[in-house]
């Protein structure tokens, strides 16, 4: 069942579950409004829906063209319907207020409070801090309801597991719960009412699943990502305060997005193309030059990467991917694969030309080198998953780096073995290169590599030391779970493997 649901979700971009999410839970919040289980009618719920995002989109093109700065329509979608589900829906005129300069001041802050083009600040949390200050009409945050409670609980769940965050997520509600029980206790307070009220009658899950995890204004490494968790699940409880000032959801989120802010990368960059080099018949080298400075990354990092194009399809207009190239060199290279049905993204970076840029930024990852030079380490890597390790590879040519380091790679064919090049040269300066071809139907005269998939005796056979290694997989959801499974089948312990953060190929 998990691999049926992460090939699912492997096939659409994060932003783009996040939106269909978003418009299911409005629809049901609609249907629930008619059925009378929800507070709110129909048409104050649907009045409120088209009035936000009228006036995100009309206010996101407009700062759009003052700062000259690419749209992620997506984005406005998504923070419109955030704020859908947070201010109160319509019923009188008074309410226009909020409806109106809520997304108003989202949409701001985005291009306003932004450094490099990184905006700070998550937008709908910082809109209704804004609003409530100045307005004094604040979010009542009307989707914490039991009723609601289990879509919001599936929904969330399955955007965690796109973006591979549960650890954070974790972290948040448990500090969140304690502090409340904490305070709870303190205060002589009953703990199943608390309970009942943070699980069945509160912003908690939402908060955790939709609006914490929102890349751009969350920390670029896991121990990071840990602090800031548990940073803003304390507090999350309405029992912290500052004299008067006592915490709210939005007030707890603004505040770590500082801290965030602070600790992470601060660089955006605009590339123009320089090369495409093929490998095979769907896998291409897109090798950059950076038109505004040097990029300053640790090799197997991954960058969010934003390509502004016609008619986007429903899987938008931005992509995650690994940095292939090292910091070491000048220019910087993306490795990408292509499927007969891709996107119009992946359409779009074929025809690039000279005179387009594309825009790399949220700079993140932990799928780097160790610290320890002498640890062995054994890079496992199917397809285009060899990227992050050209990285790393090519990295500890250039600084004379002396690790001891196998390379296991798997490819259909011989034509789609990519960077043979800097293979070459690993080989050359003592790095163990093993590739092995997967179709066996299809092996030249003289090939000399292995022959067939990955198994647990083909591990064994090339590393015979295997369980003294550190390995490192990435490529596919599935080779990488069948690659983790062979080895934990062997002995290896689940400490010694690191997974590739791979959030979609298509």
């Amino acid at each position: 069942m998990l691999n049926f649901i992460d090939s699912f979700l492997d096939r659409i971009t994060m932003y783009r579950l996040v939106l269909y999410e978003l418009i299911g839970l409005v629809a049901i919040a609609i249907i629930f409004g008619f059925l009378g289980i929800l507070p709110y009618s129909p048409g104050s719920i649907l009045f409120s829906t088209a009035f936000i995002l009228f006036i995100s989109l009309v206010t996101n093109g407009i700062f759009s063209k003052i700062f000259d700065a690419p749209t992620n329509v997506e984005s406005a979608y998504i923070t419109a319907l955030i704020l859908v589900l947070i201010v109160p829906p319509f019923n009188n005129t008074g309410d226009l207020l909020i409806l109106f300069w809520s997304p108003v001041l989202a949409m701001a802050s985005k291009y306003i409070l932004a450094i490099n083009r990184k905006h700070i600040f998550n937008p709908a949390a910082l809109a209704v801090v804004l609003t409530a200050l100045w307005l004094n009409t604040s979010a009542n945050w009307w989707m914490g309801t039991t009723v609601m409670m289990p879509f919001i609980l599936i929904f969330g769940l399955s955007i965690v597991r796109k973006i591979k965050r549960e650890d954070m997520v974790l972290t948040f509600l448990l500090v969140a719960i304690i502090t409340e029980v904490f305070f709870t206790i303190f205060h002589g307070g009953n703990l199943v009412l608390t309970f009942k009220t943070l699980f069945l009658h509160s912003s908690l899950l939402f908060f955790a699943f939709i609006m914490l995890t929102e890349p751009f204004t969350t920390p670029p490494t896991r121990q990071l990502r840990l602090f800031y968790g548990g940073f803003v699940g304390f507090l999350f409880s309405p029992s912290i305060h500052l004299g008067t000032l006592y915490s709210t959801p939005e007030l707890a989120l603004i505040t770590g997005n500082i801290f965030s802010y602070l600790v992470s990368p601060k660089q955006k960059l605009f590339l123009n193309i320089k090369e495409k080099v093929k490998y095979g018949a769907d896998i291409i080298d897109f090798i950059f030059i950076p038109t505004t400075g040097r990029l300053a990354y640790s090799p197997g990092q991954y960058m969010e990467w934003t390509l502004p194009h016609d008619d986007p399809d429903s899987r938008g207009n931005r992509r995650y991917f690994t940095i292939a190239s090292s910091p070491t060199e000048d220019s910087v290279h993306l490795g990408v694969k292509f499927y007969p049905q891709g996107s119009s993204f992946k359409r779009a970076l074929l025809a690039l030309d000279e005179k387009t840029p594309i825009v790399a930024g949220n700079l993140a990852g932990d799928f780097t080198l160790p610290e320890d030079k002498s640890a062995k380490l054994v890079f496992m890597a199917g397809g285009i998953g060899i990227t992050p390790f050209r990285s790393m590879i090519k990295y500890c040519i250039d600084t004379h780096q002396n690790r001891p380091i196998t390379l296991l790679y798997a490819v259909k064919f011989y034509s789609e073995i990519a960077y043979f090049d800097v293979l070459e040269e690993a080989k050359k300066a003592g790095i163990k290169v093993i590739i092995t071809l997967t179709e066996e139907k299809d092996v030249p005269k003289g090939w000399t590599g292995k022959v067939g998939r990955v198994t647990p005796e083909m591990i064994k056979e090339v590393i015979p030391d295997f369980k003294e290694c550190i390995f490192y997989l990435s490529g596919p959801h599935v080779m990488v779970k069948g690659y983790k499974d062979s080895l934990q089948g062997i002995g290896v312990p689940s400490v010694h493997i690191k997974e590739d953060f791979f959030p979609g190929y298509v």
